[in-house]
């Protein structure tokens, strides 16, 4: 029991029935002398809020009832800890499990037609480690990532973030990152990432350092509900000159 806590390499599953949660998880290739353990933290419930089990009714709930942390969360205010690659490779592997596992759970109750990503502190867990799903199905592992150069030439386009997702907000980015990254061995490379999957990419490593959309938008830009929203279902555009459609 003096072994570090880490996350489950496959999800936990929840069924609902009755008036019953029932919680199950399996894995089919434990190492040798594995043992697991469940901690279960429970809020304190209001006086007035009612004790029969409710469906979640807007966006953000559904996020928050798949694991999500919400915004508020100290977690997402500070600079996640890096990994001491290679020494840390397991640990490394079983926090990218987790963020695969969060992004099949999201992609049930969403359609990500811009593409999807995820920071381990989005989940509670304090590691620079981050996943990005691009729009064409392509994977993006991030391990310690870092942006170290940015064009000058911009592009603003609305964002929404699993953190608060009742709103888009209008975020101003680069069009092109240069991210500085390694792999699970420890060797740093760097990659160059445009227009969405550079957005993708750059709202993710915000997360790993502290940084939510609506600190980089416009001072007087503002969100907007995702009833407002006429984005859903379409890719991002962009134009070769920079001109938003």
């Amino acid at each position: 029991m003096t072994a570090a806590a880490f996350p489950f390499r496959t999800a936990i599953h929840q069924d609902a029935s009755g008036g019953r949660r029932i919680y199950s998880w399996t894995t089919d290739d434990p190492p040798l002398h594995a043992r697991y353990r469940l901690e279960w933290k429970f809020r304190a419930r209001p006086e007035h809020e009612e004790t029969a089990p409710t469906m979640p009714t807007s966006a953000s709930d559904k996020m928050r009832s798949i694991g999500v942390v919400q915004a508020g969360d100290p977690i997402l205010a500070g600079t996640a800890r890096v990994f001491d690659l290679p020494s840390e490779a397991e640990d490394a592997r079983r926090v990218v499990a987790e963020l695969n596992s969060a992004a099949e759970r999201a992609a049930g109750i969403h359609q990500f037609s811009k593409g999807m990503g995820v920071a381990a502190p989005q989940l509670g867990i304090d590691r620079a480690a981050a996943i990005v799903r691009t729009a064409e199905g392509e994977m993006i592992t991030l391990l310690n990532p870092k942006v170290i150069e940015e064009s000058s030439e911009g592009d603003e386009q609305y964002e929404g973030c699993w953190s608060f997702f009742d709103v888009r907000g209008m975020v101003p980015r680069p069009r092109s990152i240069s991210v500085e990254h390694q792999d699970i061995d420890g060797n740093r490379g760097i990659t160059i990432f445009e227009d969405a999957v550079a957005r993708l990419v750059g709202h993710e490593i915000d997360h790993l350092e502290g940084v939510l959309y609506t600190a980089r938008m416009r001072p007087d830009a503002v969100p907007i509900p995702v009833s407002e929203y006429r984005g859903t279902g379409h890719t991002w555009s962009y134009r070769p000159d920079g001109a938003k459609p």
